[in-house]
């Protein structure tokens, strides 16, 4: 196959790049100080030195058990929740640079904003908040985030 003249430098250019193994392998993040997942997912995922986290809802890790209450009640622990994983992980809330945060009514939001907002005293994450027809277990509220080291 012959290729155009220009393309001539550009192969130079790709064959000249050594090889390398630079795919990492995802590490599955778990722990019993948060809730265990409810379905096909994991808690967390690292691909590299970022930390997927699946969203989180207001269950009591020690019991299992759904801890249904007031959004702010909803807010704390579901945050206290990710901090375990964060933990798990070796990382904290300080290492986390974006949330997602749905919400049953988004009229509970200055509730949530007040909780959440003593999580994160300095440098908060980007966050996008939204308001979900129903969420799992009816909660009030459901966090994910994405952290990196």
């Amino acid at each position: 196959m012959r290729l155009p003249v220009a393309a001539a430098p550009l192969v130079a250019i790709m064959l000249a790049i050594p090889a390398t193994d630079s795919v990492v392998a995802n590490e599955v993040i778990s722990t019993e100080n948060a809730p265990a997942a409810i379905g096909p997912y994991s808690q967390a995922v690292m691909a590299g030195d970022t930390l997927y986290l699946a969203g989180q809802i207001a269950i009591d890790p020690a019991t299992g058990e759904l801890t249904p209450g007031t959004i702010e009640e909803e807010t704390t622990l579901v945050l206290n929740n990710l901090a375990a994983v964060l933990e798990a992980a070796g990382m904290s809330l300080a290492d986390v640079v974006s949330t997602t945060v749905f919400m049953a009514d988004l009229d509970e939001f200055s509730a949530m904003n007040a909780v959440y907002a003593t999580f994160f005293p300095e440098n908060p994450p980007a966050r996008a908040t939204v308001q979900a027809a129903r969420l799992p277990r009816d909660v009030k509220i459901e966090i994910a985030a994405i952290a990196v080291r």
